[in-house]
């Protein structure tokens, strides 16, 4: 007998947070999701992308000024930077409290992500595994779906010195990765804007797409 598929819930037990706690070195450092991208931060971008696929949403920064997006803002509960998986434990902590099962993650510098995937995310889950995404142009390890209950798994990892990487820690707690295909008619899914080359192209994105990010 083949076991049936229990996808991760939507709705109020599914909870999201924007990844911006990096030191964002590659464009001069601070908060690079507040960076301008057609008059408005990158930030604000990923929210319109985001928040309507979920029951509530949080900011994870480690610095002032995402405070105005009207969103809980959380700050790493791990010291000395150790990259998004302390962003992602944060997250985890914050999305248990409040009663989620699950934490969706995303990057703060990724302005045109699926307005769908939540719920590609959902169909890759198996109601027990993490899913990270992947697209044409590779593993996106920082867009995934966690079960919160690996928080205290997560903490232990990090205080043990294990890889920083995203993958590492996911894939030894058993994730699966879900194929994201790139839009047909814009820039990759997952289109990351890590320099000042980076947002001038997404301008010229926003632009030709009509000023619609």
């Amino acid at each position: 007998m083949t076991a049936s598929r229990t996808p991760a819930p939507a709705g109020p037990e599914l909870a999201g947070l924007i990844l911006a706690g990096g030191l964002s070195s590659r464009m001069g450092g601070g908060i690079k999701g507040l960076r301008l991208l057609a008059g408005k931060p990158m930030l604000a971008h990923v929210i319109a992308r985001i928040a309507p696929q979920l029951g509530r949403l949080a900011v994870n920064a480690n610095a002032p000024g995402c405070e105005g997006f009207g969103l809980p803002v959380l700050a790493d509960t791990v010291a000395g930077h150790p990259g998004p998986l302390a962003g992602i434990l944060a997250g985890l902590g914050w999305a248990e409290a409040t009663g989620a099962d699950w934490l969706l993650t995303a990057p703060g510098d990724a302005p045109f992500l699926p307005r769908d995937l939540v719920a590609r995310l959902r169909a890759a889950s198996d109601g027990e595994r993490p899913v990270m995404a992947r697209s044409a142009s590779g593993l996106q390890p920082v867009v995934g779906l966690w079960p919160t209950r690996l928080g205290p798994g997560l903490a232990d990892w990090l205080a043990r010195g294990g890889s920083r990487r995203v993958q590492d820690w996911a894939f030894a707690a058993g994730a699966v990765i879900c194929e994201v295909p790139d839009p047909g008619d814009g820039p990759e899914a997952f289109f990351n804007v890590n320099t000042a080359e980076d947002l001038a192209e997404a301008e010229r994105w926003v632009a030709g797409s009509g000023g619609k990010a």
